[in-house]
């Protein structure tokens, strides 16, 4: 699977330097649907703006959903002495953005640069600036052009409503380790055009009619809530696994939620995918993620009646500059694997 692996961490990487804040995604659709097209898929996008792809595969359906927005900002208001107001998109604390570089992008399509920083940030003036709350009203974008007021802001096209991306400042290092904003869900997506190319190429025998979902909306609670074809049973979300205190999730696992805020995943596909990742001897861990949703969440709170479970590489810092490694991603793709070509559940001995 090491071509393959490869081949995730480079998608992940393009994906990644897409910008892709929740509400501003086309130039993520047409990548996606660039590369399935290219794997020799006829994807389509869905009326809310999901990609959909069959896989192939006969019997009842199998969804398997990433999502490619992100979390981001958009322009609230101009202030007088031309810098911007914003707002969040997505929820993560303000500190995780301050002095992030960003992009701002027009309804006229002009793009611009900026970062985000505290009001008056030097530290020269400013004792008092470590215990100044980070929030909407304390923090800034800082536009890189000269303007000196609302007018002169205005006059770049630049209004309420523009969509201001994060720069993602993504690295992959010799040891492994991909670092990135918004690998929360690129580090997924990445691996599902993996399991794509790998079934594709090897031309793998499914037990499901498989497809997959990327939406354009989770971050803000509803990507999940449509867009699937008929026949559908089942859906596993593939995001992130969380990395924290309390849990046995690290950035070398895939990582199987037992429950998030939403309450618990279906017992029968949860207990499948830890029986079929113990069987594989894949690195694995069980985990609940007390601050959480997903796709899966979403699709069951919109009425669908499927069977829905949660898997992921482990992510550290989530909502931040985020962290995983390659081998969370291959156990990830493995299990995926596992769950796709096995009608029944190996003996463990």
């Amino acid at each position: 699977m090491e071509k393959y692996l490869n081949y995730a961490i480079e998608q992940i990487v393009n994906l990644c330097n897409t910008p892709s804040p929740s509400g501003f995604t086309k130039k993520a659709q047409a990548y996606l649907i660039e590369e399935l097209a290219f794997l020799g898929y006829s994807p389509k996008i869905t009326n809310k703006g999901s990609v959909l792809v069959s896989l192939g595969g006969e019997g009842h359906g199998l969804v398997l959903s990433a999502h490619v927005d992100t979390l981001g900002l958009m322009v609230r208001s101009i202030k007088p002495n031309g810098r911007l107001r914003f707002t969040q998109i997505g929820g993560f604390p303000h500190n995780y953005v301050e002095t992030e570089n960003c992009t701002i992008f027009t309804r006229e399509d002009k793009v611009y640069s900026g970062t985000v920083q505290l009001v008056n940030p030097a530290a020269h003036i400013r004792k008092d600036i470590s215990d100044t709350k980070r929030d909407e009203k304390n923090m800034e974008i800082v536009l890189d052009e000269k303007v000196k007021n609302k007018e002169d802001v205005q006059a770049l096209g630049i209004s309420p409503g523009d969509f201001v991306a994060l720069d993602p400042r993504t690295v992959v290092t010799q040891s492994g380790f991909i670092k990135s904003r918004h690998l929360d869900d690129k580090a997924s997506s990445g691996i599902l055009l993996a399991l794509a190319r790998y079934i594709k190429e090897e031309q793998v025998k499914l037990n499901h009619q498989v497809w997959l979902l990327f939406t354009m909306y989770e971050e803000v609670g509803h990507g999940g809530a449509s867009g699937y074809p008929e026949g559908v049973s089942e859906i596993l979300s593939v995001d992130m696994g969380v990395v924290g205190d309390d849990l046995e999730t690290d950035e070398y696992k895939v990582s199987i939620c037992a429950k998030d805020s939403g309450g618990p995943y279906d017992y029968e596909m949860t207990t499948r995918l830890i029986k079929l990742a113990k069987v594989a001897k894949l690195n694995y861990a069980v985990d609940i993620y007390p601050h959480y949703g997903s796709d899966a969440g979403a699709a069951l709170a919109s009425g669908h009646d499927f069977k829905h479970a949660l898997i992921g590489p482990g992510v550290a810092a989530s909502h931040g500059y985020e962290r995983t490694h390659k081998e969370g991603l291959l156990n990830t793709l493995l299990l995926l694997k596992e769950y796709i070509t096995h009608d029944t559940l190996m003996s463990e001995g």
